[in-house]
């Protein structure tokens, strides 16, 4: 399912019912997409018009109309001017109150958009952002939105305007000069169009291979970047850019092609343009010296002809950018259309305020099918107790923690809190109960105030103070010139990983939940911090239901019981010291890591 939108970017053709998604989108502001279209036509009706009075202007300065008329003969060559420079102005007046007029349609209309884009990214399951790379995620909505911003434009400015003009040019063939101009006008704009559609849609491949292969260049830098410390790990540097070098080599290619292939479709449009001008003047010329036409006459029909080229070709534009905008816009109307894997039953209920206490019911689940993670685990965590999860690594202990928070669904069996199956409840209730200290904790490019204060947007200033305090951070913000105030760069890079926990613990504190997870959370403390939190967790958590999944035995001492996964299964659980004196698994743990702490 989450590959739909790399689907469409490989279809041979481009689905140009992307086009009714975005009426919507303007029927929102009709009015003023009907006052900009009124405008559109003054100005194209006043654009025309400066041909028809630059005939009468020739017409009228025609050396033998001037010895007839006499001087009474200045006056209309005045008159008609002044008309044709009112017509100009015209039509640049009236286009630019249609783009003023529109201005806000558009503007609006991408805003709308891009918050529905964004507020559907957040909805989506875990899996997809997983399996999703960032960096070229990024520049598909980028594209998709700049492609947006183009078809409504386009449609509004381009396809009536050019449709109108062109009407308006045939009719006026047809009314005053021999229809053959009329023949040769609409044959040529027929060859034009064809000849635009079928090249454009012969390059679209090679619009396509440049798109994929800036994504895939774009998307190597931003990876590189964001494991910049992992790259200087291993000496890599030269390694990474000899990969992205690659990529530039294969996107230059790329775009060499479709360079070409422009260049091809824009000569071939010139020349259809040429020879239809030059065909259309010859019989014009004809038809002058056969005294059938004046020369205002010829001096028009070769206006015309221009101003019907003038927006043919931009036709010819529209039509090879909205083949391009399309392709790009159905990446992201494709991301609109996928369904979460996890969504809310219909008519799922908030998790009521007094509903508190975990329980696991003969819970199985695997990644993928050929490889079970649990099976059949069951346990409770009564209200008000502190539970824990250890084992050894790919046991399964943050598998439970993601389930618990809806990241997945249980492949079978129940989850529920205070006796309500998760799959019955909100999404926004259960995880609005439950606060979590994740193993990599996440920082965003804000101050430290900010960081803390994301827990509970409108705590107060006291509050975030005490959260901070209880996370023993107030040492270390003390220590740094700006305090609270300090940045602490992107994905936290500007801060070690137990000052990153301890941040994620003040927020977690924040939240003041029913339920507080902690998912290996001190794992990144020296024993002396760890023992300081805990004892912070031990008087904060007290009245809370607790569960605790730790790598690390000492964190979990105080529990009232302790669980031992292995391979999917509970192996052993109990608490602290009757664990001991069984002597099992949990013992052997305790014991190994009780050496190598004293080590």
């Amino acid at each position: 399912m989450h590959d739909m939108m790399y689907g469409n970017a490989q279809r041979g053709q481009v689905d140009w019912k992307v086009l009714g998604k975005l009426l919507p989108y303007l029927w929102q502001f009709r009015a003023r997409v009907g006052l900009a279209l009124t405008l559109l036509i003054i100005a194209k009706l006043a654009n025309v018009g400066v041909p028809v009075s630059l005939k009468y202007i020739v017409d009228s300065l025609d050396a033998s109309l001037l010895q007839e008329a006499g001087m009474q003969a200045v006056v209309v060559p005045v008159a008609m001017l002044l008309a044709y420079g009112l017509l100009r102005f015209s039509s640049v007046a009236f286009g630019e109150l249609r783009d003023a007029v529109f201005g806000r349609v558009a503007e609006r209309t991408l805003s709308r958009l891009g918050l529905r884009v964004f507020e559907h990214l957040h909805r989506l399951d875990l899996e997809y952002h997983l399996s999703r790379k960032t960096g070229g995620l990024s520049r598909d909505i980028e594209r998709g939105t700049s492609g947006v911003s183009f078809l409504l434009r386009s449609l509004v400015f381009s396809v009536v305007p050019i449709l109108v003009e062109v009407a308006l040019v045939v009719g006026i063939f047809a009314l005053q000069f021999d229809f053959v101009f009329v023949w040769i006008t609409l044959f040529a704009v027929l060859v034009y169009i064809v000849f635009s559609v079928v090249v454009t849609n012969w390059r679209t491949a090679y619009v396509r291979e440049a798109n994929l292969k800036d994504s895939q260049a774009n998307t190597r830098a931003i990876d590189s970047l964001l494991n910049y410390e992992t790259v200087k790990y291993f000496n890599n540097e030269s390694y990474e850019a000899r990969l992205y070098a690659h990529n530039l080599l294969e996107r230059e290619q790329a775009k060499v092609k479709n360079h070409l292939s422009l260049a091809a479709l824009n000569s071939g449009q010139a020349l259809i343009i040429a020879a239809t001008i030059t065909l259309m003047m010859l019989i014009a010329a004809h038809q002058v010296k056969d005294g059938v036409m004046t020369l205002g006459d010829l001096a028009m029909i070769n206006a015309l002809m221009i101003q019907v080229f003038i927006p043919l070709n931009a036709l010819g534009f529209v039509y090879r950018e909205m083949k391009r905008a399309l392709a790009d816009v159905e990446g992201m109307f494709d991301i609109l259309e996928l369904r979460p894997a996890i969504m809310d039953a219909a008519g799922a209920q908030d998790l009521p305020a007094t509903a508190d206490g975990i329980e696991f019911h003969n819970v199985s689940f695997a990644y993928h099918p050929e490889r079970p993670i649990l099976k059949q685990v069951s346990f409770q965590v009564p209200a008000g107790k502190k539970v824990a999860i250890v084992g050894p690594s790919g046991a399964g202990k943050s598998t439970i923690a993601r389930l618990l928070f809806r990241f997945y669904e249980a492949g079978s069996g129940r989850i529920s809190i205070g006796g309500h199956d998760l799959v019955n409840l909100t999404q926004d209730s259960l995880r609005g109960a439950i606060a979590v200290v994740p193993q990599d904790t996440v920082l965003f490019n804000d101050t430290l105030w900010e960081n803390i204060r994301y827990g509970r947007p409108d705590a107060t200033d006291q509050e975030i103070q005490d959260a901070a305090q209880h996370a023993m951070l107030t040492e270390f913000i003390d220590k740094l010139p700006k305090g609270y105030q300090t940045v602490v760069g992107e994905r936290g890079l500007k801060v070690s990983g137990g000052e990153k926990q301890r941040i994620a613990i003040a927020r977690a504190l924040l939240k003041r939940p029913r339920i507080f997870l902690f998912d290996e959370a001190t794992s990144s403390l020296d024993s002396r911090t760890e023992q300081g939190i805990n004892r912070s967790l031990q008087t904060i958590a007290r009245d809370h239901t607790t569960l605790i999944i730790a790598h690390r035995l000492s964190t979990v001492v105080e529990c009232d019981e302790i669980i031992v996964l292995e391979d999917g299964h509970i192996v052993e659980r109990g608490s602290h010291r009757d664990l001991l004196q069984h002597a099992g698994r949990y013992a052997a743990m305790w014991q190994a890591q009780m050496q190598m702490e004293g080590e």
